[in-house]
This record gives structure tokens, C-alpha cells and sequence, in this order.
């Protein structure tokens, strides 16, 4: 037995569905050029190196705090520069996943 639809009903859904999923996509591009040019500063050491970074993982500032800077111990600026990045990197790419996960509603859109 075949159930009965009204004419028309399967093609009216189907173009909602496609401008849903159209304005979707125009959303998360919109949010993505955002959350490139958006600014992240973290610090490491306790305030003794501070970067910041945009959104592309882009470098924009590194400043080091003078205190820090003994020619004896290299070594440990280098660490703090390190620590410094890798804590934007990570920052910049938790709020980006936030930022479109919100746009998603929490789906798992394959490439995005």
C-alpha cells in the first residue's frame, strides 16, 4: 500500500532544505573570514612572553618581557617562545571550532 502525499510536498521541502542548507553555508564563510581577522594573545612564563595571533595562525606580536632575557639561558626563552605559540595555535583553533560549531548545530558537515 503507498501512502498518499500532496502534490507537490516532496519539491516544496526540498527547496527549504536547500536554502536552509545555502544560508548555512553563506553563515559559516561569513564566520570564517570573522575568526581570521579576529586577535588572540596568550602568554607563557607567567607573563613573560605574550603573542598574539590572528586567526590564520598568523604572528602579529611577540613582545618578551626584558626580565626574562639572560644570555647564559637561551635555552628557556626559547621554551617560552615555543609555549607561547603552540598556546595560540591552540586557542586560535578551539574558538574557531566553537565559532562553527555553533553554526552547525553540533553536525559533523564533512571539509568544514
Amino acid at each position: 500500500m503507498k501512502a498518499r502525499l500532496p502534490q507537490g510536498y516532496g519539491k516544496q521541502n526540498m527547496n527549504q532544505l536547500m536554502q536552509q542548507a545555502q544560508q548555512v553555508q553563506e553563515n559559516m564563510k561569513a564566520k570564517q573570514a570573522e575568526l581570521e581577522e579576529t586577535e588572540y594573545s596568550v602568554t607563557s612564563g607567567g607573563g613573560m612572553v605574550e603573542i598574539t595571533m590572528k586567526g590564520t595562525h598568523q604572528v602579529t606580536k611577540l613582545k618578551i618581557n626584558p626580565d626574562v632575557v639572560q644570555p647564559d639561558d637561551i635555552e628557556m626563552l626559547e621554551d617560552l617562545v615555543a609555549a607561547a605559540v603552540n598556546e595560540a595555535v591552540r586557542v586560535v583553533d578551539e574558538a574557531g571550532e566553537a565559532e562553527m560549531g555553533a553554526l552547525t548545530n553540533g553536525l559533523n558537515i564533512p571539509g568544514l
